[in-house]
C-alpha cells in the first residue's frame, strides 16, 4: 500500500497538521476543500492509521499523526532542497546563491569575494545573512541556505565542514584598560573575573570557549554577557572592561580604536570552515563562488593571528 503514497499526501498531511483546519489548508495548498479531504482519507487508508480527529472547532492529530510530523516534514524538506539543486544545475550561471556567514568573515573578505564575482556573473542575484552559529547549521541542513562560512556549534551529521581559516583568540579591550599595556600575549592568569564580558551560548565564539577555553570561572558564569559584536563594542567603549574574541573579530568596523592581544598558556582557536549539505552537490554557480572567496582568502593580508589553511575546499 506504501507505494500509493505519494509526496502530495505527505504535503497535504503536514499542512493540516500546521493549521488545524482542512479549510485553511485547501486555501494554503491551493487546492478544493474536497480534494484535500479525499487526499487525506486515502493517505488514512493506506497506512491504516487515522491521522486526525475533527471536532466543531479544530482539526487535531491524532498520537499517530503527531509522531510521524517531524519525519514527514523532513522528507518533504529533503525533497525540495534536492530539486532546488537539480534546478540550480540547470540554470548554469544564472541561479540566485543563498549564503550565510559569521560577521567577522562578512566584513573581512566575503564581501569582497562577491563583489568580485558578481563583476564576472552579474545574472547571479545573492542573499546573504548574518546569522547567529547555532542558526546557521539548521538552515543549510533544512537546505535554506547553499552554503555558510562559519565556526562548527553543534556538528551535525548531516553536514560537511571544510576548514578555511584558523583565528587564535585574545582580549580586546579599550587602550586605558590595564591589560592593553604591554607587548606581546597575555596570559590566562592575567585577567580579572569581574571585568570580563562573555558571550551567550547560542554564539559561535561563547559556544568555543565554554567546550574549548582553559577552566577559568567567569567563562561558565559570566556577570555580563552579549549576543553580539555590535553590543560588544559598545560595552567595551564604556571602558573599565574586556571580552575574550577571535583575531578577525577584534579587526571588524568599530573595532579599529581597541586594543587586541593574543592569548597563550593555553593558547585557544576556532576554525572558520565551509559549511555545506553532505552528499550534496553545490550549483555550479556556489562553486564558483567558493572559488572566488579561497581566492580572495589567499591574497589578502590577513590579520596577526589569523591563518588560512586552505587547498581546495570546493
Amino acid at each position: 500500500m506504501s507505494r500509493n503514497i505519494s509526496l502530495r499526501h505527505l504535503r497535504y498531511f503536514a499542512e493540516v497538521a500546521n493549521s488545524g483546519s482542512f479549510t485553511t489548508a485547501a486555501s494554503r495548498l491551493f487546492v478544493t476543500q474536497s480534494a484535500l479531504t479525499s487526499t487525506i482519507q486515502q493517505f488514512e487508508e493506506a497506512v491504516g492509521l487515522k491521522l486526525f480527529d475533527r471536532n466543531t472547532r479544530r482539526v487535531v492529530m491524532t498520537p499517530e499523526a503527531f509522531r510521524f510530523k517531524d519525519e514527514a516534514e523532513k522528507i518533504i524538506k529533503e525533497f525540495d532542497a534536492a530539486i532546488a539543486d537539480l534546478e540550480a544545475l540547470a540554470q548554469s550561471q544564472k541561479g540566485h546563491i543563498r549564503i550565510a556567514a559569521a560577521p567577522s568573515t562578512i566584513y573581512q573578505f566575503l564581501v569582497k569575494a562577491v563583489m568580485a564575482f558578481r563583476v564576472q556573473y552579474p545574472d547571479v542575484t545573492f542573499s546573504l545573512r548574518d546569522a547567529s552559529a547555532q542558526q546557521v547549521e539548521q538552515l543549510v541542513v533544512d537546505g535554506e541556505l547553499d552554503f555558510a562560512i562559519a565556526s562548527k556549534h553543534k556538528g551535525f551529521a548531516e553536514l560537511d565542514y571544510s576548514p578555511l581559516l584558523e583565528d587564535r583568540f585574545g582580549v580586546v579591550c579599550r587602550p586605558d584598560y590595564r591589560l592593553a599595556s604591554g607587548h606581546g600575549p597575555l596570559q590566562w592568569n592575567e585577567l580579572v573575573e569581574d571585568d570580563y564580558i562573555g558571550f551567550t551560548p547560542d554564539t559561535g565564539i561563547g559556544t568555543t570557549l565554554r567546550n574549548h577555553a582553559p577552566r577559568w570561572p567567569a567563562i561558565e558564569n559570566p556577570q555580563f554577557e552579549i549576543s553580539s559584536s555590535t553590543s560588544l563594542l559598545a560595552v567595551l567603549n564604556e571602558g573599565g572592561c574586556f571580552a575574550i574574541v577571535p583575531a578577525l573579530t577584534a579587526k571588524v568596523a568599530g573595532f579599529e580604536s581597541l586594543a587586541f592581544r593574543e592569548l597563550v598558556d593555553p593558547g585557544l582557536s576556532r576554525e572558520l570552515c565551509l559549511i555545506t549539505r553532505r552528499l550534496r552537490s553545490l550549483s555550479p554557480s556556489s562553486q564558483r563562488l567558493v572559488r572566488v572567496i579561497t581566492e580572495t582568502i589567499r591574497q589578502q593580508n590577513l590579520p596577526e593571528g589569523v591563518t588560512a589553511f586552505i587547498s581546495n575546499p570546493a
